[in-house]
């Protein structure tokens, strides 16, 4: 059976989380990705974080599972030419250097034009057009300046980041649809085109309900934040604890024995509340004038869950989840990343997979999240360092003297 992407070759210029996120990615829908990396150390991440002792560390081999490794020199004349080689032989580059890094080492889109007018060219910077055009960004200075940080955590604390890393690999996301949307375009007009996702922008819209609430506010407070009297909301979105942020309220509930993560999210719907009165041993509150509607529950939130919570600290996390989901309520256990790993219905579905590698053995990975019907993803492993290097340089018509002399030359 084919892959999606089949046939599409990708020049990956980049490095850490953001830009190896998008590749890996192409890669599993069966692209060639060549991995370009410097001689002699390669992608930073690989000595990053090390569990093993001289082997690529996790960081690396997660991030990169799929691909080949050539490397190359860019900065010598026989790196240059050979770099022009691969920009022919390539459908798609991508590229996660600072601003300007490519253009000073003479690889400017214009000249990339002129060499392969079809080749789409992907960015990941960390802003747009503006004053901070040439600031250079993290993970965390995403969130904190996309808008995460601000509504996340408590509003008696700092502003708080996410686990989920949507500065880096969340615009490594979006780089991989505007990608496939300039490939698709191409096929019509032959012509390529350059796709750039700032990570700024890539974190403000995965905060987009927190801008819409924001606009809510100019008429008046936002009753489904529980935490907040109505007459404490300052002028702009406050952080939402573990307010759901939506129409349907919910909460994190404390569930037996009392562990870390013994924690169940539960949300209260208007066609649920007598079901979860009645499992809760609360029939008297079904009817009552004081609770029975969603109008005289807002208020007191708070109280609601409460009463909640007193049954869920009789349950486990998961036994509480099996009760409430018969019931049609919506919810979910806090679920660890120990918990995640050893899951097997992700293990069935490949979104967790282990993967053996000639140096660290086997190790658990992340598969693609992305199921097609007719284009399987299989998980492979990252490459070592430079491990294909010998083989693309022939693939794109390089002798086996010329692969020799570039070796020597220390362009490779």
């Amino acid at each position: 059976m084919s892959k999606a992407l089949e046939g599409v070759r990708v020049l990956d210029m980049t490095h850490v989380q953001s830009g190896p996120t998008c590749t890996q990615i192409l890669a599993w829908f069966g692209a060639d990705v060549i991995k370009v990396e410097f001689p002699g150390r390669g992608d930073i991440t690989r000595s990053q974080l090390r569990d093993i002792p001289d082997v690529d560390s996790l960081y690396f081999t997660m991030l990169n599972s799929n691909k080949r490794s050539i490397t190359l020199n860019t900065k010598s004349e026989k790196g240059k030419d050979i770099f022009w080689k691969l920009v022919r032989h390539c459908d798609v580059l991508v590229e996660n250097f600072a601003p300007g890094a490519l253009d000073r080492m003479g690889f400017t889109w214009d000249k990339i034009q002129q060499v392969n007018p079809g080749l789409i060219y992907g960015s990941v910077k960390g802003f747009g057009p503006g004053p901070f055009v040439d600031f250079k960004v993290y993970e965390n200075v995403a969130q904190c300046m996309g808008g995460s940080a601000s509504t996340t955590g408590f509003d008696d604390d700092v502003p708080t980041v996410t686990g989920a890393q949507i500065g880096d690999s969340g615009t490594g996301l979006h780089l991989v649809a505007g990608i496939l949307a300039a490939l698709i375009q191409r096929s019509h007009t032959g012509e390529g085109q350059r796709v750039e996702c700032a990570m700024q922008d890539a974190v403000l819209n995965l905060c987009r309900i927190k801008l819409r609430d924001q606009q809510r506010l100019t008429r008046g407070p936002l009753k489904e934040y529980p935490q907040y009297p109505s007459d404490e909301f300052g002028d702009f979105v406050p952080r939402s604890g573990n307010a759901s942020g939506g129409g349907q309220p919910g909460w994190v509930l404390k569930c037996a024995p009392g562990g870390q993560n013994d924690f169940i999210y539960v949300i209260i719907q208007p066609p649920g509340w007598a079901l979860l009165m009645g499992v809760i041993g609360r029939e008297d509150l079904i009817t009552d004038p004081d609770w029975a509607t969603p109008e005289v529950r807002l208020p007191k939130l708070d109280q609601c869950f409460e009463l909640v919570e007193e049954w869920t600290l009789t349950k486990s996390k998961f036994e509480a989840m099996e009760v409430l989901s018969k019931l049609g309520v919506p919810c979910g256990p806090i679920m660890s990343m120990k918990e995640l790993g050893e899951d097997e219905a992700l293990r069935k579905t490949k979104t967790v997979v282990e993967v053996e590698h000639p140096e660290r053995g086997k190790y658990l990975t992340v598969g693609n999240p992305i199921k097609l019907s007719k284009s399987p993803s299989e998980v492979g492993r990252a490459p070592l360092l430079g491990e294909h290097t010998e083989k693309v340089l022939a693939e794109i018509g390089l002798t086996e003297e010329e692969i020799e002399n570039a070796r020597l030359d220390g362009a490779i």
